[in-house]
């Protein structure tokens, strides 16, 4: 009886054990290679990430960093791919919350300015200055949409119920208002529609208005402050408070 008789394995039955390794060890590197990315945006800025720069301080020829990201812009697209899923599953986890639509709509917007604040290079990177020469491949659409699903989504479920207020639609606006309404909720009415796409814009005029010190020396309880903003943007967009909260 020979050995692999013996342990009952085949020759090559070490295959995707080997595999399974060299995946470990791939995504440790890729890893590694977009943390050291990250603490160049914090640094230089976007527009001065360089390859040979990652492939430096992490002691790697930059021919071997090639193999995981062909160029910059490949590296700059991972990045902001992780920085939109990681906002959005914020978002959708705040969206799990007990609460009227209003409540839930606020836990949102709570959620995208907490994660804004800890992540600001982060949130420089996908809500700030374009980087120049770069353009954002369509993989980067469905991971930018998740934030604009979750509230169109609470929007949804409000107009089913008694939540709902419908906003106001000048005449001018509605040609504008169905494309965008096709577009994006066709189940929605097209008023409601053109208040959430002016609400999502607003909402990240308020975050960015924060994260970039626009509110230095103006807005000191911040707080308070976009509770109070983020709530009256949900009754612009026509999702009603609770008749609790009416009284």
């Amino acid at each position: 009886m020979n050995s692999e008789q013996r342990t009952g394995r085949s020759a090559g039955s070490s295959g995707p054990v080997v595999r399974g390794a060299r995946e470990r060890a791939r995504g440790e590197i890729t890893a590694a290679i977009k943390d050291e990315a990250r603490r160049q945006l914090a640094a230089d800025g976007a527009a001065k990430l360089s390859l040979r720069a990652v492939a430096r301080e992490l002691g790697m020829v930059s021919s071997a960093l090639y193999r995981y990201f062909p160029s910059r812009d490949d590296l700059l697209t991972a990045l902001i791919v992780d920085a939109y899923d990681s906002v959005g599953a914020a978002a959708e986890t705040a969206a799990r919350t007990g609460g009227d639509p209003l409540t839930r709509w606020v836990a949102v917007c709570s959620a995208v300015r907490a994660w804004a604040l800890e992540h600001p290079h982060e949130y420089a990177l996908i809500y700030g200055s374009p980087v120049p020469g770069y353009a954002a491949p369509q993989t980067t659409v469905a991971p930018a949409s998740r934030v604009g699903l979750v509230l169109v989504g609470i929007a949804r479920e409000a107009r089913c119920g008694p939540g709902t207020a419908p906003p106001g639609l000048p005449g001018p606006l509605r040609p504008e208002a169905e494309r965008m309404a096709a577009d994006l909720a066709p189940e929605l009415p097209p008023e409601f529609v053109a208040a959430l796409v002016a609400a999502w814009a607003q909402l990240f005029g308020l975050i960015s208005f924060e994260v970039f010190g626009q509110f230095h020396r103006v807005v000191e309880d911040r707080d308070a402050f976009f509770a109070h903003a983020a709530a009256r943007l949900g009754r612009e967009a026509g999702i009603a408070p609770s008749a609790a909260d009416r009284g």
